[in-house]
């Protein structure tokens, strides 16, 4: 399979070199977790624990009997302080379980996730979700709609947001365990083929990938070009296949899954084992960048106070990447499962205030780089003015939010926001 890419995109400078040697160690156990009941798209859990409960690391805390959802354990043995409520990255407050952990915990044992001898039950089960920052329940992507025959399973590791390094290190120090998940997922899938794809800037990753790769799981570099790691623009880079307006991803014969996603799959399968913690890159301003693996639950200001602080002069925190994270109006908010990184930006990174009245210069800019072939300017004045119907005619729900247009808005126009407004408007509305 040859090199190939998509049209659009950008070539944003990638930050990644303080954190891309930087091997995953463990952040300490904080003296409180804050653990959300909605990590996932789709219906948020309820508690099943009560204050003053005792509870295990890996015990189920919070499930809600829907089909799009995806249960939540503790990620420690302790006791649940409180159920109150959190920030979320998002800025939304939801439910969560407050857990006091015990002074000495064993993070290598856990309560194991029923094996009914049904593997999309038992995923189900560990609460696995897309950790990639999508946050889909995986269990819902492994069941396609019946006619969708998936042909080719991907498995995304092209991590192409700025700063990001932690699906780099896993790759490169589990490489084993990430073909290990593009295999399973095949079998589940009884998929032709399984590929594993990357950006060719990290060419140490795609050497261990193939030393471990089966005959059945092929490694695959892409230019490195932003966003390549969106789903369909990977799709179409490998398959030269698009996604149909309106259409699933599956429709095209594809399935795509993060390479962290696989490995807690197999996690799941093998050992029963919930999902309680995840990589995190830490970066930017902090004293010692890193990747750390954390559990879930902690909150950002401790995971950045165990590396080593703000320093500098910091303009704001994102969670996530750059280009699609959020900016945290406040550091008591806690890493959830599609918590790939925290990042610091310095003033001179960042991207000075926005206003949502910046006039557009009709340059062109946003339209030539969209990577879906959108008109974001457009959008973004529909969503300004509340035209909903009138964005939902010009495709917003097509959007994949990877923030190229902000990026390359030579006035600052927040696109990107208006246009998520958009989106949400037209959701709400029953828009396909």
């Amino acid at each position: 399979m040859g090199r190939s890419a998509f049209a659009g995109g950008v070539h944003p400078p990638g930050y990644k070199e303080s954190t891309a040697g930087s091997a995953v160690q463990w952040a300490p156990v904080p003296s409180r977790l804050v653990v959300p009941l909605s990590q996932h798209l789709g219906a948020p859990c309820a508690a099943l624990v009560q204050k003053g409960d005792r509870v295990e690391r890996g015990q189920l805390i919070g499930d809600v009997d829907a089909m799009v959802s995806a249960p939540i354990h503790s990620p420690v043995a302790g006791v649940v302080t409180e159920i109150g409520t959190t920030l979320t990255a998002g800025g939304q407050r939801v439910a969560a379980v407050i857990i006091e952990p015990d002074e000495v915990q064993d993070l290598e044992s856990f309560v194991e996730v029923p094996d009914t001898g049904d593997e999309r039950a038992r995923i189900r089960a560990a609460g696995i979700v897309g950790m990639g920052g999508a946050t889909f329940p995986s269990t819902v992507k492994l069941s396609p709609p019946k006619g969708m025959k998936i042909e080719t399973v991907i498995l995304n590791g092209c991590e192409c947001e700025p700063f990001l390094t932690c699906d780099h290190r896993l790759m490169l120090e589990e490489p084993a365990r990430v073909v290990a998940g593009a295999e399973k997922i095949r079998e589940m899938m009884d998929a032709r083929r399984a590929v594993i794809a990357l950006e060719d800037n990290k060419p140490d990753a795609a050497a261990a990938l193939r030393a471990a790769a089966t005959g059945a799981v092929e490694v695959v570099e892409l230019p490195t070009r932003y966003p390549q790691g969106a789903e369909k623009q990977l799709i179409y880079a490998l398959l030269k296949k698009e996604v149909p307006h309106g259409k699933l991803p599956a429709s095209t014969g594809a399935l795509v899954h993060n390479v962290a996603t696989a490995v807690a799959m197999v996690d799941a399968l093998e050992k029963g084992k919930p999902l309680t913690e995840r990589i995190v890159t830490v970066t930017g301003s902090v004293a010692r960048p890193g990747n750390y693996r954390v559990l879930i639950g902690t909150l950002v200001s401790d995971l950045i106070e165990y590396a080593g602080g703000l320093v500098g002069d910091v303009e704001r925190v994102i969670s996530g990447g750059p280009m699609t994270g959020m900016a945290l109006g406040s550091l008591d908010v806690p890493i959830a499962k599609g918590s790939s990184g925290i990042v610091a930006l310095p003033k001179g990174v960042a991207a000075p205030a926005i206003s949502d009245d910046q006039p557009c210069i009709r340059c062109g800019r946003c339209p030539d780089s969209c990577p879906m072939g959108l008109e974001p300017y457009m959008l973004a004045t529909f969503s300004g003015k509340r035209m909903w119907d009138a964005a939902a005619e010009r495709h917003v729900l097509d959007c994949i939010e990877c923030g190229v247009c902000s990026y390359v808005c030579p006035t600052n126009r927040p696109l990107l926001q208006l246009i998520r407004v958009g989106k949400s408007a037209a959701m709400s509305k029953g828009v396909k």
